[in-house]
């Protein structure tokens, strides 16, 4: 069965912007409510520099590389990444138990080099505080970064479901029936795209950065076969 796509009609009136023309009307420092929701993230930033309390709930977003997104911008157009990055910009902004268990599916799809950098930090700011962080993951990257890696495979389907790897990026990049292992050792002998980076966010105060634990999990493709299997850990050495 086929399905048409979905058809968006804008409306005569308001031309797609949502609002009447009264509120339309309304302005804050020579903006209306439409040209606000039109900005991306870092542009709002600049916009309310002097308003901290809404510093505060926009810095986050960049934090996990959504910088570019609109304020106004409809949940239904955000990629699975996207998604899981907003909710995870929630808990930049508050202090918790550090007892969490957070579980992201990819959440580097589509991001760029330098936005992975960003979202590692974000990430080890979670870590710092304690909470355990479960990712379905396969960017090489980020399996650098870790402090254990469980590859399964070697193969896909009913060749695949075993485990070929396990220990720290350097004892699997060593191990030649790895499949992972051999496009690892190219990232850690400086083939990467990234190179080690020390967290740029501010520790919260209240919490200490100790040892962590960060599991990923990944049952899709890999970079050198399909349906490759990752679990890692991220390496506080390294971040």
């Amino acid at each position: 069965m086929q399905f048409l796509s979905d058809v968006f009609i804008t409306c005569p009136d308001c031309g797609g912007k949502r609002f009447n023309k009264k509120v339309m009307e309304i302005t804050f420092t020579g903006k209306n409510i439409s040209d606000i929701l039109s900005m991306t993230i870092n542009e709002a930033i600049r916009f309310f520099e002097d308003y901290p309390k809404i510093q505060s709930l926009l810095k986050p977003l960049t934090h996990v590389g959504l910088g570019y997104m609109r304020l106004g911008q409809p949940i239904n157009t955000l990629s699975g990444g996207e998604a899981q990055r907003l909710k995870l910009s929630r808990y930049l902004n508050t202090k918790n138990d550090g007892n969490k268990l957070f579980i992201f599916d990819e959440p580097t799809t589509g991001l760029h080099f330098e936005d992975i950098k960003k979202l590692l930090e974000a990430l080890q700011s979670l870590v710092s505080q304690g909470n355990t962080i479960l990712i379905i993951e396969h960017n090489m990257d980020v399996i650098k970064a870790s402090d254990w890696v469980i590859d399964l495979g070697p193969e896909g389907g009913d060749d695949g479901g075993r485990v070929v790897a396990e220990g720290s990026p350097e004892k699997v990049a060593g191990n030649k029936t790895s499949h992972t292992g051999r496009f690892l050792r190219q990232y850690l002998t400086g083939g990467g795209r990234l190179k080690d980076v020390k967290p740029s966010l501010p520790a919260i105060d209240g919490f200490n950065r100790y040892p962590f634990m960060i599991y990923w999990l990944y049952l899709g493709s890999c970079w050198a076969r399909m349906n490759d299997g990752l679990i890692i850990q991220i390496n506080t050495n390294i971040l």
